[in-house]
Parts: structure tokens; C-alpha cells; sequence
């Protein structure tokens, strides 16, 4: 009734794009950023788009997409400090800017859950199946928490996990790796859900028993490419028993 192998034991669920609607809030916040740094900085350098978001920034670290980003427009920032402010011109600098507009963001609106995939995140509760959120966010407790799903959760690894055991940022599949292993369970024992192409080459990387991709902005053949084993645009499909 979940619509996958019967070896899985285990879901591991990117959060922001798969479980809530925040993909929207980080790529407005995303923007912004980029906008206000390119137009002081290089105006020729163009806009950031959502064809950005995608391939450089989605499902990745901040500082980590702050720097692939600013190297797709050939900009070399220096690291910084965590102690920088937001409006230093420094790798730190830009993140925390951004960072800034998405606590802003959900302050103001709060945070919007996917109907379908709290449906099938219950329903894999209910199947016996382990539930882990992997996220590059650092404030996954906080989403989670405002989202209203936490009771659904065994276990997390976000960015500030992430940082404090030094596991390295998808594409790398090491933070799956850890939800895998708080949870018990082989990589081969375990699902990867995701939306952005880091995260389902990260899935693929980490030998995981099925990755599924969830399309929410029109890249379908792109994950397939990156190693989906199957898409669909909302987790709702897999309940449908629709592939």
C-alpha cells in the first residue's frame, strides 16, 4: 500500500519540498539574497532563478550553496566568520542574510505542510515502518515542530546535527547514512524521499534500497537522471498505488 520494495524497514524524508511547502519560503529568501549581493557587487552577473535554486542551491548546506552559487557567476568570497553580520561580503556574510528572511518568513506566515505527505508519513507509521527527517536545514526542529508532525518523527539529522558529528552535505550521503543508522536499519533497509537533485544523488550514492523523487517544480526527467528510482509529484501517488 505504500508503493514500495517489501524490504524497506525504514523512510528517511528530505524536509522542506518534500513534507512542507518551506522549498518556496528558501527560494524566495534565496533571491533576495543573491538579487541585493549581485546588484551591488557584479550587475552583469543577471538574476538568480529558480533554474539556480535547482542546480546549485537545493537540499545542500547554506554555506555550501552560497559558495557553488556565487562560482556559477565566477565570484570568489572569503569565508568569514560565523560572527559575521549579514551584510559583510563573505561567504558567512551572505548566509546568514539569507537565514535571516526565512526565520522572518516563517515568523510572519508559519509553515505549510503537504497534505499527501503527512498522509503517507502516518500511513508509514502505521505500517511499522521507521521515520527519519534529513535535512541541510538548521532549523529542522523548528519546522518540524511548526508543522505540526514531530509526534510522526523517530528521529532527525539537520544541519546542526550534521555540523556537530561533521558530516559532510548532500550530494555527499553521509547525513542519510546517519538517519539510517540511528534508526537501526541498512542503507538497503531504507527509503530516501527527496525533491532536489543533491538529495536523490545523495541517495543514490548511499546505496539506499529505493529513492523516490518528488517533482514539485517540473524536473522529473532530472531526477530520474540523478538516480530516482521512481517520481512522482506528490507522495499521495505511492498511496494511489499511481507510479
Amino acid at each position: 500500500m505504500l508503493g514500495l520494495p517489501g524490504s524497506i524497514r525504514a523512510c528517511l524524508f528530505d524536509l522542506d519540498g518534500v513534507l512542507t511547502r518551506t522549498a518556496t519560503v528558501h527560494m524566495a529568501a534565496w533571491k533576495r539574497t543573491f538579487d541585493e549581493f549581485l546588484r551591488r557587487s557584479d550587475p552583469a552577473a543577471g538574476e538568480f532563478t529558480q533554474q539556480d535554486y535547482n542546480r546549485y542551491v537545493d537540499g545542500k548546506p547554506r554555506l555550501d550553496g552560497v559558495r557553488d552559487f556565487l562560482a556559477s557567476r565566477g565570484i570568489v568570497l572569503p569565508e568569514g566568520t560565523p560572527d559575521d553580520p549579514p551584510d559583510a561580503t563573505t561567504v558567512h556574510g551572505v548566509g546568514l542574510r539569507k537565514n535571516q528572511l526565512v526565520h522572518a518568513e516563517l515568523a510572519e506566515h508559519g509553515v505549510e505542510v503537504y497534505p499527501g505527505s503527512i498522509r503517507y508519513l502516518r500511513a508509514a507509521r502505521e505500517a511499522g515502518l521507521a521515520t527519519a527527517v534529513v535535512t541541510a536545514s538548521r532549523n529542522g526542529g523548528q519546522v518540524i515542530g511548526a508543522g505540526g508532525f514531530a509526534d510522526l518523527i523517530d528521529t532527525r539529522v539537520d544541519g546542526e546535527v550534521a555540523a556537530a558529528q561533521g558530516l559532510r552535505g548532500k550530494p555527499a550521503p553521509d547525513t542519510f547514512l546517519a538517519g539510517a543508522r540511528a534508526l537501526g536499519v541498512q542503507p538497503a533497509e531504507a527509503v530516501v524521499f527527496e525533491d532536489a537533485l543533491a538529495g536523490v544523488a545523495a541517495g543514490r550514492a548511499g546505496a539506499f534500497g529505493y529513492v523516490v523523487g518528488v517533482d514539485r517544480v517540473g524536473q522529473a526527467e532530472a531526477l530520474a537522471a540523478s538516480g530516482a528510482d521512481v517520481v512522482v509529484q506528490d507522495l499521495a501517488e505511492l498511496l494511489e498505488g499511481s507510479r
